[in-house]
């Protein structure tokens, strides 16, 4: 039987791991990423870029490329960052998924 302590173990282990889950919106913007990016870039919170001139998108920061016209710039084509990126351009709906999805896996600077 568990007691009142494994109770309250168990809910911080779920309250925790539901505040990384990511919404509908953001899991089709990381579809988009994986299927359209992954070749090159690491796509998820963790691992490294497939190419060396590719960042992982965890590390773009809040202020790099999607600022509030880069969902804008991703509809109008977005042009290529380096000589080996394709441009890709996508529709409204798509670039506001892929933009919250890259907002949600920002790694954030540690606490000193």
């Amino acid at each position: 039987m568990i007691g009142r302590a494994g109770y309250t173990i168990l809910l911080l282990a779920m309250t925790s791991s539901a505040s990384h889950a990511l919404d509908g919106e953001q899991s089709r913007g990381k579809a988009l990423l994986q299927t359209l990016c992954s070749r090159c870039h690491a796509v998820g919170q963790t691992g490294t870029s497939p190419h060396p001139d590719a960042p992982p998108f965890r590390s773009f920061g809040d202020d790099k490329l999607y600022d509030e016209d880069f969902a804008e710039r991703l509809q109008a084509g977005l042009s290529t960052i380096h000589p080996d990126m394709p441009t890709f351009q996508f529709n409204r709906a798509d670039a506001e998924a892929v933009v919250n999805y890259l907002k949600a896996i920002q790694a954030r600077p540690k606490a000193k």
